[in-house]
């Protein structure tokens, strides 16, 4: 018998930003389904009408996109769904495994408050729970599930391990409020039920959810899926991750510069392991992931490991991919896009630029000689290296590179015939250089700069020193 096909789902709730923890959530379900040949599914959580927007929503798939964390169909609405959650709160209610409760908020709180006062629980135990229906008044009511008074209620969970609650511990939830709207708790279970999904991977602030969940299955006869608790993340001083650490929405890392693919690699490790491996790519990943490999403790965010990760990821990108993701960097934040021929020299010099760079805005610092028009500006210490020796040696220079092959040895050689004659090494022509072709005194190497830039353009650089 062929086992069914593993289903996740990440399901967020639109009332701000994708966080940067649910998208280690999002990325840990996809990629448990992307390594098994799953299905990855998207479900907005918006029952909350006060406080989602569209907008929190559209970031969440902005985020998401971003990422590329692809999801199979379309995103699914909760709040949409109310229909279907409601009826299945009445089919509970005709199995005996729910009941109305026509009790006020009023005397809920009075029978909570006399249990404060008497020292004993204030878990609400509703007196409609056994009451005959013919005793029901015409007033609103709630339903409520009828949860198990005595035992325990186990989560066999793939991270937390075996997790027990005492039935007694657990309350008759309200699964339809008065007003015959769902609760969440109903909610995500017939959405997950109805959805197929196989496996719920989400943070361990849900854990307490799955038991209560767990009835709700139970009363179903549903299967329960596989339950898999994530630790959350923490800040580098080991506190609950929060603004004092710094960023914490996915498109602000977007704006930062990172590049996905070592956004997507370094979450993948933050929580998980796969022995030693600290780099890898997107098919390892999918392919090495699994919940046995997520630890119980919570993992802490560490912006240099995360930047050395991105340095790695940039390096080893290809470089035409390269190019897209930095333009997409360029519009997230409001730059002006790049003109053809600024993109013709990215692309001609990715191969030097992208070398130790940690993220787009280094790359693009060290680019800016091949972004930069005529007449450069120049650093202080740029235009003291072009002293009147050094732009005479340059104007002997200029006419030779007219007529030299365009390729690195031939402008060696070339360079090094020029100083030669004046009896310098190549390392004293390289400040004056750097100077003519990039306005500044630290930049890739002044071989590579021609090369970007081609013949025409180095050419009129040096023109504009040369004496």
């Amino acid at each position: 018998m062929t086992s069914a096909p593993v289903v996740t789902r990440f399901a967020p709730s639109p009332t701000g930003y994708l966080h940067i923890g649910g998208a280690r959530t999002a990325l840990f379900n996809w990629l448990y389904a992307r390594g098994r040949g799953g299905r990855f599914l998207l479900r907005i959580e918006d029952t909350d009408r006060e406080r989602s927007t569209p907008e929190a929503t559209a970031a969440i798939l902005r985020g998401l996109e971003w990422l590329g964390l692809d999801w199979d169909g379309e995103a699914i609405s909760q709040f949409e769904r109310r229909d279907r959650h409601a009826e299945v709160a009445q089919e509970m209610l005709a199995r005996g495994h729910a009941y109305k409760c026509f009790a006020t908020q009023e005397e809920i709180e009075a029978f909570r408050d006399a249990a404060r006062a008497e020292g004993r629980s204030t878990l609400y135990q509703s007196p409609w729970r056994d009451a005959d229906p013919a005793s029901h008044p015409d007033a609103p009511f709630v339903i409520r599930l009828r949860a198990p008074r005595s035992g325990e209620t186990v989560i066999e969970d793939a991270v937390q391990g075996t997790v027990r609650f005492r039935n007694d511990q657990l309350d008759d939830m309200v699964c339809l409020r008065s007003d015959g709207t769902p609760t969440y708790m109903l909610a995500v279970v017939v959405d997950d039920h109805d959805m197929e999904v196989t496996h719920v991977i989400r943070g361990d602030d849900h854990l307490n959810n799955a038991a209560r969940q767990a009835l709700v299955y139970q009363a179903m006869g549903w299967p329960v899926p596989v339950f898999a608790h994530i630790p959350l993340i923490h800040g580098p001083d080991g506190k609950k991750l929060s603004k004092r650490h710094g960023a914490l929405g996915v498109e602000e890392y977007q704006a930062m510069g990172y590049p996905a693919a070592g956004i997507r690699n370094y979450l993948a490790r933050l929580g998980w392991s796969h022995g030693d491996d600290e780099f890898f790519t997107d098919a390892q990943a999918r392919e090495w992931f699994d919940l046995a490999g997520i630890g119980r403790a919570p993992a802490r965010l560490d912006f240099k490991k995360l930047e050395n990760i991105c340095g790695q990821h940039i390096a080893a990108a290809d470089d035409a991919a390269l190019l897209h993701e930095l333009e997409g960097f360029l519009a997230a934040t409001g730059a002006a896009p790049l003109m053809d021929w600024q993109r013709d020299r990215l692309a001609r010099g990715m191969y030097c630029l992208k070398e130790r760079a940690k993220t787009f805005p280094e790359l693009l610092e060290k680019a800016r000689f091949a972004l930069a028009e005529r007449p450069l500006e120049r650093e202080a210490r740029a235009e003291a290296a072009l002293d009147p020796v050094s732009r005479g040696i340059l104007g002997e220079l200029t006419p030779q590179l007219q007529s030299a092959s365009w390729t690195r040895e031939a402008l060696e050689e070339t360079v090094a015939g020029v100083a030669g004659a004046h009896g310098l090494g190549l390392g004293k022509l390289a400040a004056p250089l750097r100077a003519a072709l990039a306005g500044r005194t630290v930049t890739p190497s002044v071989f590579d700069m021609m090369l970007v830039l081609g013949r025409e353009e180095t050419v009129a650089r040096l023109g504009e020193v040369a004496a």
